[in-house]
């Protein structure tokens, strides 16, 4: 099949996880990308396990992208930028505010230079406010939007950090989505469009649902609910770990049955999702010891039977073997040149029930520099040039 954004010309200007990522999102549906570094790299390729420049975070979000490392405070740099930008549908950065307009880069710019571009703008606070020229990083918007407070420790009661760059996914997966709209849009009118995604709002926009919910009527304010999140962990077997939700009443008579205890269904306590809530400890003491009798095989066939929810906790590395990523081919392996087979996940979207085709390698720091500047008319003397006086980095 031909990807849906096959055609389509993205600039990337922005580093670490929260921009690359949303690039790559593009990348994996047929976008071609050219990424601009710096003379010193992005930051995410020293993150994490590497081979030379390349990091496996790099490499995960920085797939099927050509890259052009140049200095973009050298005047000389500036007609490069400019030809590129006029030759782009959309451009991603992340740079904190003010930053775009230093480098002579500010929206009227870019849009006089190419009146149909998109251009995208990710900031960890938004443009402006109290705190939009502070440094951000994933963690620091985990504890302002509440996410730390979401995820206590279940024995201090001290907030937590969740061990993954929430954030930054979540604000990539955010303005991907918001990328495409607006060129859904610029279909119908022409224009292009600057598209705004802050991190703090992108994050409060995933929290709303659960994890502030008892922050949502405003008049009449109802009693406080047990908090979602505080009333889910993981469940000990006779072998390990398992996790399970039953919100409607058939899936909680169907986990009693598979455990040998139907008559807990029928406890008044537990009668609704809403009362098993409010009385998740005496729920959590009845379940702990029936659950600690069972294997997990036994419990995933036994609750499969009774309709019942349930999913053994994978340790990362039994995550590549599990039996439905393997069948839904979730993982795919790519030879990456000198870094030797990579494994990556693939695109998660299939269209017309077709996956997308395997994505390309990263690159290493200006690996198509010299390819780039020859397709928009420079000589070898004039790369060389630039080169020289370090406006150009080559590997």
């Amino acid at each position: 099949m031909t990807p849906p954004l096959q055609g389509l010309h993205v600039l990337d200007l922005s580093t670490v996880v929260s921009g690359p990522m949303a690039v790559a999102l593009l990348a994996d549906q047929g976008a071609a990308v050219i990424k601009v570094e710096s003379v010193d790299g992005d930051t995410c390729r020293l993150i994490g396990p590497a081979k030379g420049d390349l990091s496996a975070m790099y490499v995960a979000v920085n797939r099927g992208k050509r890259s052009i490392a140049l200095d973009l405070k050298a005047a000389a740099a500036t007609p490069i930028l400019q030809v590129l930008l006029r030759r782009a549908d959309v451009v991603v950065s992340n740079f904190r505010p003010g930053v775009m307009d230093r480098l002579g880069l500010d929206d009227g710019t870019l849009a006089s230079l190419n009146p149909r571009l998109i251009r995208l703008s990710i900031s960890g606070y938004g443009e402006d406010g109290p705190a939009a020229g502070d440094k951000v990083y994933d963690a620091v918007i985990q504890a302002v939007a509440g996410v730390g407070a979401s995820h206590r420790d279940q024995h201090t009661g001290h907030p937590g950090l969740v061990a993954t760059l929430l954030c930054d996914k979540l604000t990539a997966i955010t303005a991907a989505q918001a990328v495409t709209a607006a060129l859904y849009a610029r279909e119908r009118d022409g224009c292009g469009r600057r598209v705004d995604v802050a991190m703090l709002d992108a994050t409060l926009a995933f929290q709303w649902p659960d994890a502030m919910y008892n922050h949502v009527f405003i008049d009449a304010p109802l009693p406080h609910f047990p908090e979602l999140g505080g009333t889910q962990k993981p469940w000990r077997t006779a072998d390990g770990f398992v996790a399970t939700m039953a919100p409607q009443q058939g899936e909680f008579a169907g986990q009693c049955r598979a455990l040998g205890r139907p008559d807990i269904a029928d406890d008044p306590r537990f009668a609704s999702s809403r009362l098993r809530s409010r009385n998740a400890l005496e729920l959590r003491a009845l379940l702990e010891p029936l659950m600690a009798q069972f294997s997990n095989a036994e419990l995933q066939t036994a609750f499969r039977a009774h309709g019942a929810p349930l999913g053994q906790i994978n340790e990362r590395g039994a995550v590549l073997a599990d039996p439905q990523v393997r069948h839904n081919q979730s993982l795919v392996e790519i030879e990456h040149g000198d870094l030797g087979r990579v494994r990556l996940a693939r695109a998660a979207a299939r269209f017309d029930g077709q996956t997308m085709p395997a994505p390309t390698p990263a690159a290493h720091l200006g690996e198509h520099g010299a390819q780039v500047l020859a397709e928009l008319g420079y000589g070898a003397a004039e790369i060389a040039t630039l080169v020289a006086d370090g406006v150009l980095r080559l590997p």
